[in-house]
């Protein structure tokens, strides 16, 4: 499978590309819209301001929102998942609006978040993202967390200093997580691997 592994000149492409390729993917690095959507599957790294990150998108917005609502699937990771949403408190610029919502500041007096949490995985099915996957215990590094306008799209949760937050939403064929799966052991590349089993099953 051929993934496209996006490149907004802030994210966090080594290890995860790394961790892509070891589950099995064929991944290609681009900075250009044209060529990402064209593959299997989007792949939307962490690590960067939302503010940055959202200047690649220039006039692709639609363009990449209508990808998604076809059912290319993705993978938003940290920064990434927060794309997916309208807009963020952390900086201006309009994300890809796939998902209703905003991005706001963690409500603790430790920012950011750094290191491990436990992830609450929504009793609701049997979500193929965390299939196989028990008492997940995941790597974050966060200031900022997403807030939907339907909660109904959140499949797992965590909690920081008594701040509650989506850990993971989903949307048709993109999914979206607040952690780092590439940092987090053996458990998150076994999440990558499940994602990778969606878009070729």
């Amino acid at each position: 499978m051929k993934i496209a592994l996006f490149d907004y000149g802030t994210g966090n492409l080594h290890s995860l590309g790394k961790a892509l390729a070891a589950a099995g993917a064929t991944v290609t690095i681009t900075s250009r819209w044209k060529d990402a959507l064209a593959l299997d599957a989007l792949v939307l790294p962490g690590v960067g301001a939302f503010g940055s990150a959202v200047k690649s998108l220039g006039s692709e917005t639609a363009r990449v929102r209508e990808a998604l609502e076809a059912g290319l699937p993705c993978l938003g990771i940290c920064l990434g998942m927060q794309l997916l949403f309208h807009r963020s408190h952390e900086g201006e610029g309009k994300g890809i609006g796939f998902l209703s919502g905003s991005v706001r500041r963690l409500r603790t007096h430790i920012t950011p978040q750094m290191g491990w949490n436990d992830v609450h995985i929504a009793p609701t099915g049997l979500e193929p993202l965390f299939q196989g996957v028990d008492n997940l215990v995941a790597y974050y590094a966060n200031s900022y967390v997403c807030q939907p306008s339907d909660q109904g799209f959140v499949i797992a949760t965590s909690t920081y200093q008594g701040d509650t937050f989506p850990a993971a939403v989903r949307r048709l064929h993109t999914w979206g997580v607040q952690f780092h799966p590439e940092k987090s052991s053996a458990q998150g590349l076994h999440i990558i691997s499940n994602f990778l089993r969606q878009v070729c099953p």
